[in-house]
């Protein structure tokens, strides 16, 4: 078996409105939508990074997300700062410290986690 490309699917309510706040954050396109779905792309090429594709669902999110993304960024209260004013929400008043690596927990406008970490010097 060959894996030919990545794909991250995230339930949601909305995922149009989802969208909006994804494509900004991450730097993406959507390449259009048939419901109950819509398809996020890198915009530097396909191969890039993974797609990432909204799927409306009927039932709510109530629990933490079994499986997340991670976004590893040189500045993260900078970082954290453009993804609340995009819509996000920080779950994490004070961000973790483990082994050099800083992160702060932040959810999506539907309340999905996602995490915006640092890495030491020494990782980069």
């Amino acid at each position: 078996m060959t894996v030919h490309r990545l794909i991250f699917v995230l339930d949601c309510a909305d995922p149009r409105a989802l969208a909006s706040f994804w494509t900004t954050a991450l730097g993406y396109r959507s390449t259009g939508d048939g419901d109950p779905y819509v398809v996020l792309v890198p915009k530097r090429g396909r191969d890039a990074w993974p797609e990432i594709l909204l799927q409306r669902v009927p039932e709510p999110k109530i629990v933490k997300n079994r499986m997340h993304l991670d976004f590893r960024v040189d500045d993260l209260d900078a970082e954290v700062e453009r993804m609340v004013a995009l819509g996000a929400t920080r779950l994490t008043d004070e961000p973790f410290d483990e082994d050099g690596y800083r992160w702060h927990i932040l959810a999506d406008p539907e309340g999905n986690e996602f995490c915006v970490v640092t890495e030491p010097p020494e990782a980069r």
